[in-house]
């Protein structure tokens, strides 16, 4: 039974055509194993595994010429999308800035590890010098502490993801809220505006000293806020600010057809509206109570915790259809952790190290879009 490699590159206005002509294949002889779509440019590149067609790769070939016409240009070969072997990995590189001395070590750590260099491809110059590099291993592991040790050597930050088709599907990218999304901490800001800082910081401390756990530091911390008018919280939106490369990263995604989601510890009367105009639709997050145009000092509900964002991406990620394997998840934070592990992708974002001890990438840099360099894209401004 025949397998081919189709792609598809043409006008981004071409690619629902693209998309719908390799569905049309798919009928009980012929099977569309592998199907994924991304914006290249100002065009769309489709590519595709299918098995049970014709024989003759030129037939199939001029079926999709006359289906999608001229303005495309349709690639046939019998090279399977995935590797035999599935030895096919994706190195991701970035910083501030990337030397010439660094990217030769990272070179040099590939082979010593046994790995072949396939192809590299500079990704991103600002704000940050990104580079993903394909290469082909059967140790992943010899891989990872190789990169590690050339990753620690120049201060450079690492990801290593199998490679394949399916990095161009669709992906949820979860998101922290406070210290990540956002430059912020809604709670501390809140206590500043309600006076009640200082009373706020000491159940912070204890509870970084481990002498209680997220819940009940935080319903410790909301109760210093008891008697405080509503329209406070009107104050902290107008003061908070997104982390710089965050409204970049959102919007990219959106435009590429991923799912950007948020995920938080702090408070939806917050939240929302910022969420509103960015255009995400999936949040969870605490809700306050308020009552008679003051807040009571509790939470409404079951607190969202650790073990609640980890559980919150898993339910957005079967809202969707998407695999769990197809979703990321950022975070700064040890309540970000559950979540981290939980993802296809963990990325620790400026995180403390037993953060990052869980996470199978980090950022070290203050720009959020940096995470694209990660999924293989490019910013779109």
């Amino acid at each position: 039974m025949p397998t081919y490699a189709v792609s598809v590159l043409g006008p981004r206005r071409e690619a629902a055509a693209a998309l719908g002509a390799l569905a049309a294949l798919a009928a009980p002889e012929v099977v569309v194993r592998d199907l994924a779509q991304t914006a290249l440019g100002d065009g769309a590149i489709t590519v595709a595994e299918v098995t049970g067609a014709p024989a003759d790769p030129a037939v199939l070939r001029q079926h999709l010429v006359e289906a999608l016409g001229p303005a495309t240009s349709v690639l046939v070969s019998t090279a399977r999308l995935r590797p035999a072997r599935d030895d096919a990995y994706v190195v991701s590189v970035l910083a501030p800035v990337v030397a010439p001395a660094a990217l030769a070590r990272v070179g040099r750590a590939i082979a010593g590890a046994g790995a072949s260099l396939q192809r590299a491809t500079l990704l991103a110059r600002q704000p940050v010098t990104g580079y993903e590099i394909v290469v082909r291993t059967s140790d992943p592991e010899a891989l990872r502490r190789a990169m590690g040790a050339a990753a620690a050597a120049d201060g450079l930050d690492v990801a290593i993801q199998r490679d394949g088709p399916e990095r161009w599907s669709t992906r949820l990218v979860v998101m922290d809220a406070d210290s990540t999304l956002l430059q912020d901490e809604v709670i501390d800001r809140l206590a500043d505006i309600c006076g009640r800082a200082a009373e706020v910081q000491a159940v912070t401390r204890a509870a970084m000293a481990g002498e209680m756990d997220f819940a009940e530091s935080l319903r410790r911390r909301v109760a210093t806020l008891a008697g405080a008018p509503a329209s406070v919280l009107d104050e902290v939106r107008g003061v908070v600010s997104l982390t710089p490369g965050a409204r970049t990263l959102v919007r990219t995604l959106q435009r590429l057809g991923h799912v950007p989601a948020v995920v938080s510890g702090g408070f939806s009367e917050v939240l929302a509206p910022l969420l509103a105009e960015l255009g995400i639709e999936h949040y969870a997050a605490n809700h306050l109570e308020i009552a008679e145009g003051r807040l009571t000092g509790r939470v409404v509900g079951a607190i969202l915790d650790r073990a609640g964002k980890a559980a919150a991406l898993r339910r957005f990620a079967a809202e969707l259809g998407i695999p769990l394997e197809r979703t990321v998840a950022i975070g700064d934070g040890a309540n970000d952790i559950d979540m981290l592990v939980a993802a296809g992708l963990g990325v620790a974002f400026n995180a403390k190290p037993v953060v990052r001890e869980h996470a199978d990438a980090t950022l070290s840099v203050p720009n959020l879009d940096a995470v694209l360099v990660f999924l293989g894209l490019r910013a779109e401004a």
